[in-house]
């Protein structure tokens, strides 16, 4: 099994603010951000990154560049890892958005929400951002897999939302209760897709040693857990 690294993006002058950025053009990290970004790719630089596949937004492309650092490794752009598409939401303050009905359904029950609809802004359902972002995540999994072998490693950055409904789906939780994960900025998740299951290895991890996710040979049969907790 291939091993995801998955990093949300450094912090953004739209977080610092408390604004929805959503797919605003030109959402930058700003010095907080790019410190934290840089401060990934310090933590990871040991580990032995096949592939780097970054959300289209300018704040996910320059933190995979800064978590890239010295590798010959080019960046993609995979547009299914992108932010939710918020519509009419995007660009608002979080606080005025929290007066909306809406939000109450966002926060309790997530699978039913779609976003209104904006002239300026393509909308679409938290269920859909999941199944799209899941399905980008497992195709490129494969991928890795099938052109490096079991132990390789490749890295995702995405953001707050979508690494959410991506770490709920590796651990069999609901959309709805999605909201129980955090996902700081630059924080690092990681994740193991087994031929029975995946595996959540790391979850919102901004600064704790990473040498355990080197690849080690399998103590137990591919996609099995080890019985009584491992090494």
């Amino acid at each position: 099994m291939a091993l995801a690294l998955i990093v949300r993006h450094g912090r953004t002058a739209a977080n610092a603010s408390g604004t929805l950025a959503g797919w605003t053009p030109g959402v930058a990290l700003d010095d907080v951000g790019r410190e934290q970004a840089t401060r990934v790719g310090s933590r990871v630089a040991d580990l032995p990154v096949r592939r780097i596949v970054a959300s289209p937004l300018q704040r996910c492309q320059e933190t995979a560049e800064l978590v890239r650092g010295v590798r010959d490794v080019p960046i993609e752009t995979a547009d299914d890892l992108g932010e939710c598409k918020y519509g009419a939401w995007t660009g608002q303050p979080l606080k005025d958005l929290a007066k909306d009905p809406l939000w109450r359904i966002v926060q309790d029950q997530p699978s039913a929400v779609t976003f209104p609809a904006s002239a300026d802004f393509e909308a679409e359902s938290m269920r859909a951002m999941q199944a799209r972002a899941v399905a980008a995540m497992r195709r490129i999994d494969l991928e890795v897999t099938q052109e490096f072998g079991d132990q390789a490693i490749w890295l995702a950055v995405s953001h707050g939302d979508v690494i959410k409904a991506i770490l709920a789906d590796a651990l069999g939780t609901h959309l709805d209760q999605f909201q129980r994960i955090t996902v700081g900025p630059a924080s690092l998740s990681a994740v193991r897709y087994g031929p029975a299951r995946p595996f959540v290895v790391r979850m919102n991890d901004t600064g704790g040693d990473v040498t355990d996710l080197i690849p080690k040979p399998q103590e137990t049969p591919e996609g099995d857990a080890p019985v009584g907790g491992g090494s």
